[in-house]
């Protein structure tokens, strides 16, 4: 998450000494924050018998949600679900018979694919029609009408002989001919192959040239057999999605496992669920809906902002921002809004996903942010059908995109909310689930993303300015009232700039430069005075450094809660 992250509050009076920050280089902060960025191991709990958790669940939220409406803080008494493991998209490492599954999927994939079945296309003529027996179920014909054939098909095959083309090709049809009516119980299917060879041999109005060409270029009135074989040469249906071909190559099987994940490996009904996703997107017009615009209503409504620890890019939710009573009506007032509404959803995550890596191994999944600040709640009618449409889509047709799902500001009438569907998940999708109150929401938010990759208004340090998202952050616990000191010690001279923030500040903060010389005095940057909550987020700031010496940051918690101190800071030649 954070570059040094210190298990635990330090000691009263704590000084944290940054080593000197040389010119022109990544501070040393900066340096061991990419030395320790592997993100903190996440404990597994062992699942307990269903019935009994459920049980277990519903006495807690109970009491929960009564503390919580009794006085108003939720921080502490949000439950909390179990950590979830991401599993692996390569094949290799799955279990025999998932491998087996994935297998069994791909052959009913590739026989759809030859058939022409997803999508609901039409398929061509000659396909679609059953092979046609009949021939061989009719009566065989008398052998005054066997011998009539055969003399019409002798005559033209001396006719066609005239013209000087292919000799030995229509001496060769006249003998099969003449054994064709030596014995009367031939068939009409052997007659019918007489005659399609000597038609493909001879071609009495075409030039030499074309009388070579192979018999599909010449394109034969065929039936029965001929036809069969003519049909098995239409190429294998094509088929997307979100931009991967199937079967096209290994990027494939990661598809094809997300759906099979969504129905616990049952075969057929993966394949089922792929067949009507497909179909949808065709009857949606997905990939017409990609270029649409919407315009930039619904910007802050929904928004992608950095990336998790383990690389997964994040979406933020912000339903807060539906209590803008102009936008909500522009949004929802009527059908044909909410179906706009519902489209622009939609698209925004397709946009989404088509920028992931479906390659083995590869990131595939997004981590959910959901703000339930000022959330509109149960009593907006058609924020709740338009939310309820959306979900419905997104759980058909979207299977296992979600890494995580993290509730932040949640208030208390959500527990119950969540206490009636939680028994309808499964453990799998319980364990994907996060809860936090106002208060703990940063501290939730940090142990899967790293402080300067989330946004400032909800307790991180990523922002416009001088530092970016790749500007490593330190994170250090302060105390109820204690007084934590942070040193740089720089030996030349530059000038300093760094950032400063205290999650739910109400601390005292100063900073100072003192310098290595006897005879120097200490120079007071900022003094000490109290920041509160509303009176600035970040802390920023910078010194111009003209001798050696260090400056010195301090952060004076006076209150009983601990706090969490960010802090990064880079150096510039003081040239510049």
């Amino acid at each position: 998450m954070a570059d040094q992250v210190q298990v635990g509050a330090p000691p009263a009076d704590k000084v944290v000494v940054v080593p000197d920050v040389p010119l022109a280089e990544k501070p040393p902060v900066a340096a061991a924050a990419a030395a320790a960025k592997e993100p903190p191991p996440v404990p597994e709990s062992e699942e307990e018998p269903v019935k009994q958790k459920q049980v277990e669940d519903a006495e807690a939220l109970e009491t929960k949600i009564s503390d919580a409406v009794a006085d108003g803080d939720d921080e502490e008494k949000v439950p909390q679900s179990g950590h979830y493991k991401e599993e692996s998209t390569r094949v290799a490492d799955l279990l025999e018979n998932e491998k087996k599954a994935v297998e069994e999927l791909k052959v009913l994939v590739r026989e759809a694919l030859n058939k022409h079945e997803f999508g609901g296309f039409a398929m061509p003529q000659q396909q679609q029609q059953p092979k046609d027996d009949s021939a061989k179920e009719e009566p065989k014909p008398k052998a005054e009408a066997v011998t009539e054939t055969v003399a019409e098909t002798k005559e033209e095959s001396i006719a066609q002989a005239e013209t000087g083309d292919d000799e030995e090709k229509v001496a060769t049809a006249t003998v099969r001919s003449d054994a064709v009516e030596d014995d009367g119980a031939k068939t009409v299917e052997a007659i019918e192959d007489t005659i399609v060879s000597v038609s493909a041999s001879v071609q009495p109005e075409q030039p030499p040239e074309a009388a070579s060409k192979e018999p599909s270029d010449a394109k034969p009135n065929v039936e029965g057999k001929d036809a069969e074989t003519v049909s098995n040469k239409v190429l294998p249906q094509e088929v997307s999605i979100w931009g991967i071909p199937l079967l096209a190559d290994e990027r494939s099987d990661v598809i094809l496992l997300k759906f099979l994940r969504a129905r616990d490996f049952k075969v057929k009904e993966a394949f089922t669920m792929l067949q009507n996703t497909i179909r949808w997107r065709k009857e949606f017009g997905i990939d017409e809906l990609v270029e649409q615009d919407f315009g930039n209503d619904l910007e802050k409504v929904v928004f992608m902002h950095g990336f998790d620890k383990e690389g997964h890019p994040v979406c933020y939710n912000v339903y807060g921002e539906f209590q803008n009573k102009e936008l909500y009506q522009k949004t929802f007032s009527d059908e044909e809004k909410r179906q706009n509404f519902l489209r622009w959803r939609i698209q925004f995550l397709e946009k989404s996903i088509r920028k992931l890596d479906f390659s083995p191994g590869g990131i595939c999944t997004i981590v959910q942010i959901n703000d339930l600040k000022n959330s509109p709640g149960l009593t907006k009618w058609e924020l709740r059908q338009a939310t309820k449409q959306a979900l419905q889509l997104l759980q058909d047709n979207y299977p296992e995109f979600v890494a995580r799902q993290v509730f932040i500001n949640v208030p208390w009438w959500y527990l119950a909310v969540n206490k009636m569907i939680s028994p309808f998940l499964t453990q799998r999708t319980r364990s994907k689930f996060v809860f936090a109150g106002p208060s703990k929401s940063a501290e939730n938010l940090f142990r899967y993303i790293a402080a300067e990759q989330v946004p400032v208004r909800y307790g991180g340090l990523s922002k416009d300015g001088e530092f970016g998202n790749t500007d490593a952050v330190t994170e250090i616990t302060v105390k109820p009232a204690a007084k934590h000191t942070v040193e740089f010690p720089v030996t030349e001279a530059c000038l300093l700039t760094w950032e400063v923030r205290v999650v739910g500040w109400e601390v005292n903060y100063g900073a100072e430069f003192v310098p290595s010389g006897e005879d120097s005095y200490t120079i007071i940057i900022q003094k000490s005075k109290k920041v509160g909550c509303s009176e600035g987020e970040v802390v920023c700031d910078n010194f111009k450094v003209g001798e050696p010496g260090k400056v010195v940051l301090t952060i004076h918690n006076p209150t009983s809660k601990k706090k969490k101190l960010l802090y990064r800071l880079k150096t510039m030649p003081a040239s510049a």
